[in-house]
């Protein structure tokens, strides 16, 4: 690597991974802020009942999914250095008003919107890296920038807390209200500075920190896009999209790779704590399950890092499905040991491994046809897939009343490493179909520019 190019990463490290890392850290506080301020008071003062906080949940969900498409288009005609930190700034603001709503109706027109707006930031940050970055610079970055959510959420509650204990009864506002408040307020310099400073895309992007030179190595050392790129006409648009195979199988194994993290995004460690809870000190459900947290750092960032070095994917995938296999297997004994049941619980936490192949591969496969607006959807529909499989997965195979033994789950698990092992054959016969296509595309227009001039093809 030149020392041109070496300045050039440095400075998107800085301007681009570093501002949406901080704003992924905040967007995790604030769903982090929701909970805690429910247990805070926000349930007594506002006289929530029955499901209702299940519902309030589920427009936050509902929000998100129907802001997936719509942001994915938008970044076509919008320039995402203005729109990400633009919904950033909507969201902070939102949380800020949550302090404000009065009624059950009120939050749930709040938590709507939020979830909405929030839905851009983490398939549009994947977007913009794979529009800066080479193949071999995108899965250590996109497993930097999730690894920062795990963080947010190991820290989110012990902030909330402290905020919440400070601040209580110190003014007229309660302490879920100051919650709410102060985790609004700390999103709002990093919009500003995203409105400043975010470079936007290569070919249109105005940064004065980046020379002349700089960008047009950053064009020079991404495979070149289409002129039509991003045109986001109807009939055009769905001719791409549905016509080519990427999104239906990287969609597809954007779902499975999501079900092989079920055991720790539905929380089931905690679950199986608390129906055994006289076995553990007070302190256990707040700080045994950082440990899940702590593996799924390291496996994910690790193995972004193994896989930009080798250039290699396979060896993550077989040892991120061993792995849960393994994982599976011993909790499906029924007289596992607490030590055994704990040793399984911190292995599942390995399944973050699939961060960086999912969204890292899916980002190199679509980067190579130089269509902004197919890759863009694509890595937003792998997003909403996502979300309507969490709502429906936990609920079937996971549920609490099931703890502290979920059988159908475990199972289900073994078939799911299985389903992921056939679907990435399947990712890899796309990847390398499309580094042919890439490599024919080039040919064509290197024979084209040698062609002598005033010599054309016979119709």
């Amino acid at each position: 690597m030149s020392g041109l190019e070496k300045r050039l990463v440095r400075k998107l490290d800085f301007f681009i991974l570093l501002y949406c890392c901080a704003a992924y850290f905040f967007n995790y506080l604030d769903r982090s802020a929701f909970a805690n301020a429910y247990v805070s008071g926000l349930k007594e003062s506002l006289n929530l009942e029955g499901n209702q906080y299940s519902v309030l949940l589920s427009m936050f969900t509902a929000g998100s999914c129907v802001g997936q498409i719509p942001h994915a288009l938008i970044i076509q005609k919008v320039a995402p250095g203005f729109w990400l930190p633009f919904t950033l700034l909507i969201w902070s603001g939102l949380t800020m008003c949550s302090a404000a709503c009065k009624t059950y109706a009120q939050l749930c027109v709040v938590r709507f919107f939020q979830g909405f707006f929030e839905s851009s930031l983490y398939s549009g940050t994947i977007y913009v890296l794979g529009s800066w970055y080479k193949p071999l610079e995108i899965a250590k970055r996109t497993a930097i920038f999730t690894a920062i959510g795990q963080i947010g959420s190991m820290f989110a509650g012990v902030m909330m807390t402290a905020m919440n204990e400070s601040l209580n009864g110190q003014t007229s506002l309660r302490g879920w209200q100051w919650v709410f408040i102060i985790n609004g307020a700390m999103g709002i310099p990093f919009g500003i500075f995203g409105l400043m400073f975010f470079p936007n895309l290569p070919e249109s992007t105005k940064a004065s920190y980046l020379s002349k030179e700089e960008i047009q190595l950053a064009l020079d050392r991404l495979p070149q896009k289409k002129d039509w790129g991003h045109t986001i006409g109807l009939l055009s648009l769905a001719k791409r999209l549905f016509a080519a195979p990427e999104l239906y199988i990287l969609t597809a194994y954007s779902m499975i790779g999501c079900a092989l993290e079920a055991i720790v995004l539905q929380g089931l460690f905690l679950l199986w704590m608390k129906v055994h809870i006289t076995q553990f000190p007070s302190y256990a459900t707040t700080t045994y399950p950082l440990g899940i947290q702590a593996v799924s750092i390291v496996s994910n960032i690790g193995a972004g890092y193994i896989i930009d070095l080798t250039n290699r994917r396979i060896p993550m995938v077989i040892l991120a499905g061993v792995l849960q296999v393994l994982g599976a297997i011993l909790l499906l004994l029924p007289n596992l040991s607490t030590a055994g049941t704990f040793f399984a619980f911190y292995l599942s936490g390995t399944s973050y491994i699939v961060n960086p192949i999912l969204y890292g591969w899916a980002n190199v496969i679509c980067q190579r046809g130089g269509d902004d607006a197919a890759r863009s959807l694509i890595l937003y529909i792998m997003s909403l897939v996502q979300s309507v499989l969490y709502t429906f997965w936990g609920i079937a195979l996971y549920p609490a009343t099931d703890a502290p033994y979920w059988k159908k789950g475990y199972i289900t698990m073994i078939v799911v490493v299985v389903a992921f092992f056939g679907a990435t054959a399947a990712v890899q016969w796309l990847d390398r179909r499309s580094q042919r296509v890439n490599i024919e595309a080039e040919e064509r227009v290197s024979n084209v520019d040698e062609r002598p001039q005033g010599c054309y093809e016979k119709d």
